[in-house]
């Protein structure tokens, strides 16, 4: 559910800035993320140690109500900005995104991104105990990700205003692959832990922003929630693939070092995806422009 509003979120903020600022502002919306992880991480933990698992969902549903309120205060129906209407529908919107390559490229490369963050986020600390390791370690390396996811999606999001996002996420593909073979060829220790996490921290949701720009700059804003939800479904093959491969593997062969490995294979391959998939609008989102 918390991917599924923020995906609707990252759609509302790319309808009312100008094309200029698109990338920048995706990467202040994720990076946000990460920052209200690490304020209410800490903060379920002190609820639950003083109330009980059951008083803190309450009251942390009481928070969650404050979104409601500022959600009251939005347009409902935003003027898009930079973008003239063409008359397309929603279906011819579908049907011409799936009739272009990159689109299906973009799909499967984004679930290289759901198997890393997936299978880290959730064995990343049982594979840190089977390594000997006190349990804290695990609790610290996941408030490392987050925090340095921080500095990874706004920075991706400035380099995405800059320079090729296709290229962009293959770089940060590629870097995910050296990072998991630098964690299994590293002494097993904590500050190996530590390192590993804040690198990978960088490169944890660093692609939204960049896959959110291809596709609003290929296929125009109008329709790029529904779009983007069809690239995030790939995300989310590759997360369910991620979690529930890794705990095949474990029980199968009593190491994570396969996982790992796959990891490994996973992300080369997605930075290969990357490489032919287009940035360049179609013919009907530079009109739109134009008239805009």
């Amino acid at each position: 559910s918390s991917f599924a509003a923020f995906n609707l979120a990252i759609a509302a903020m790319v309808k009312v800035v100008g094309a200029e600022r698109r990338l920048l502002v995706m990467g202040v919306g994720t990076a946000a993320t990460s920052t209200g992880q690490l304020i209410f991480s800490p903060m379920a933990q002190g609820m639950i140690s003083s109330f009980g698992w059951s008083d803190a969902l309450v009251y942390l549903s009481f928070i969650s109500l404050l979104m409601i309120s500022f959600a009251v205060l939005l347009p409902s129906n935003p003027e898009v900005r930079g973008e003239a209407s063409t008359g397309q529908g929603l279906n011819e919107a579908i049907r011409e995104a799936f009739s272009q390559r990159g689109f299906i490229l973009l799909m499967i490369g984004f679930f290289a991104c759901g198997f890393h963050v997936a299978f880290i986020g959730i064995h990343l600390p049982a594979y840190v105990t089977d390594l000997g390791l006190a349990p804290q370690v695990g609790a610290y390396c996941l408030a490392l990700i987050g925090l340095f996811n921080i500095a990874g999606s706004f920075l991706s999001g400035m380099a995405g205003s800059r320079w090729s996002k296709t290229y962009g996420l293959s770089w940060i593909y590629l870097g995910r692959a050296l990072v998991i073979l630098g964690l299994l060829v590293a002494p097993k220790t904590a500050l190996t832990l530590y390192v590993f996490s804040a690198l990978m921290g960088l490169l944890w949701l660093s692609t939204i922003p960049l896959t959110t720009g291809v596709v609003a700059e290929v296929f125009g804003v109008r329709y790029v929630a529904t779009l983007y939800g069809f690239v995030f479904f790939g995300h989310q093959v590759g997360s369910f693939i991620g979690v529930w491969l890794g705990g095949v593997f474990y029980d199968r062969y009593g190491s994570y070092d396969g996982m790992w490995w796959a990891g490994i294979v996973v992300g080369v391959l997605a930075a290969l995806i990357h490489l032919p998939i287009s940035e360049k609008p179609l013919p009907r989102v530079v009109a739109a422009s134009a008239v805009a």
